[in-house]
Formats: C-alpha cells, structure tokens, sequence
C-alpha cells in the first residue's frame, strides 16, 4: 500500500475537492483521480461517493478513512523521531484555534516558536469550539485550544482563566453600575454568539435557571460588539476579546466568579509527536509569562 495514496485520500477528504486537494499536494486533478481509483483497486472496494452535492464517504471509506490518517499520523511521528536521534527539528503540528487566540495569543506563541525551531511548519484551522473538539477527538489537528470543560473526552491542559463580563451600550439603564447581578438580566434583550461559540455564557445562564430573550446571533465577536454598539441588545463576552472597544460601550465586571477556562486539548498528550511536544511548550511558557493577566 503507498503511503502517498492514502494522503491523497484523506486531503480529498478534508478539502471536499479533488482539485483543492492536488492544490495542496501540487498535484493535477487528473493525478488525484487516478491515485483513489488505484487505491480503490488495490482494496476491492469503492471508498467515496462523487456526486453533485459533493464528495462523501462509502460506508467502507468510513472504517477506513480513521486508519488512514492514524497510519498517516504515525508515519510522520517517526520522521520526526528520525530527525531528532539526527539532532534536526523537523515536522508539521496541525494546531485547532478560535477567534481570540488566534487574534491574542498566536501571534506572538507563533514567533516565539519560530524563533526556536524554523524548520517545524505550523499549519492552522480556525473554527468554533465544536469545531476543534471534533477535530482533536477525530485526529485531524494534533493540538486544539479549547474552552473546558468539553462536550468530547479527550486530553486536556488548563491554560489561563478569562473573565466573562457584561457589555451594554453606554446609555442603558446598567452602564452606571459596578457589578451587576446575572439574575437582573432576566428582561433583557441579548445578542448571542452563534451555537458552537456560545457554551461559555450558556453555562452562566444555566447557572441562574435563565431563558433570555435571544435578539440576534452571530458567529463574529466584533458583530456582536457593533450590534450592542447600536443599542440592538447586551450580551456576555469573554475579558480576551475586549480590547480597543467603542468609547459608547460600558463594560461591567458579574457578581460572581464568571469565567471560561482557555485549555488546549490533543487526542493523547503522551503520543504527541515531538514537533507538537515542543509546540505545547513553547504554549505553555509564553501562556505563563507573556498572556496579560484577567
């Protein structure tokens, strides 16, 4: 079986498209065609599905499609392991992330690691909690940060805790207040993340038995920082996210310790390979003396 086949398999897989998979791999259409049709013979069984809505897996693509990634992953776990007995820091660490890390914290993790080991590629993939909860607990990133606790169970270290806080718009009636009570917020009109994004200010509801009165939701935090702007809603936001905000925004701190807690999760942190290792490191260090305080 060729190695090379199975990572067309799985690009065509996560791109959704055989041309964005040669694109990946420097590769014609044509080329990634004829490497799942011989992967489909060698095996004697039909893995994907072309048809107009798209490309999806057989149901023998899907008992296979894991093994191949994990046969993938293990390849590439050994390489590494090659270069270090050679002394050269190699290799690639897929890393899940949301929007406030990314904006926050990767920039500079990112030039710090670079800094220390230019020859290991980083490669991103952006999405909301439930996204890179998937994805680690699927195999498809090596790292993910996460908000804990999870909905999937896989292996996970605490990072820093990040204040939730009330946003309202500098003419509501809560504007002038210091610290306000969750349960006085039972009237009012929220504007909500998106489902996927929105587990920490579920929890606080739940806390305090809240239904809201849900306006709007949106998947932007900076959407949804302009609609209180507008005087469209309040809403809850992490501490992480609020910075260079409108002069007509108030901020004000809950009663109670409210807060998300930013981890970061791997299928298992005792396989990760020893690029990822020391990606988690460099996360770790840079968290502890360079993330500014809640």
């Amino acid at each position: 079986m060729s190695l090379n086949k199975y990572e067309v398999f799985t690009s065509v897989m996560e791109t959704g498209s055989l041309t964005k998979a040669g694109e990946l791999l420097g590769l014609t259409q044509s080329a990634v065609s004829h490497a799942i049709a011989s992967l489909e013979q060698e095996f004697g069984l039909t893995l994907m599905i072309r048809g107009r809505s798209g490309i999806s897996l057989t149901s023998n693509g899907e008992r296979l499609y894991g093994y191949m990634r994990e046969i993938l992953r293990v390849n590439e776990q050994m390489k590494q392991e090659v270069d270090a007995i050679k002394g050269i820091e190699s290799g690639t660490v897929n890393l899940g992330t949301f929007t406030s890390v990314s904006t926050q914290w990767l920039p500079g993790i990112l030039k710090q690691f670079q800094d220390a080991y230019p020859n290991i590629e980083i490669k991103l993939f952006e999405g909301y909690y439930d996204d890179i909860e998937e994805w680690v607990s699927a195999g498809k990133v090596d790292l993910g940060f996460v908000s804990m606790p999870t909905a999937t169970s896989f292996d996970l270290l605490p990072l820093k805790k990040d204040r939730m806080l009330l946003l309202v718009p500098s003419d509501h009636p809560l504007a002038a207040r210091e610290i306000v009570q969750v349960s006085e917020l039972v009237e009012e009109t929220f504007i909500m993340p998106t489902i996927g994004c929105d587990n920490d200010i579920q929890r606080i509801l739940k806390e305090y038995k809240l239904q809201p009165k849900i306006k709007y939701e949106l998947g932007d935090d900076h959407a949804i920082i302009a609609m209180v702007q507008n005087g469209l809603g309040i809403s809850i936001l992490p501490e992480m996210i609020l910075f260079r905000l409108p002069a007509n925004i108030c901020v004000i701190p809950l009663e109670g310790a409210h807060y998300r807690t930013i981890g970061i999760g791997a299928p298992s942190m005792a396989n990760l390979s020893p690029a990822a290792q020391r990606f988690l490191a460099c996360v770790e260090d840079w968290v502890r003396n360079c993330a500014l305080p809640s």
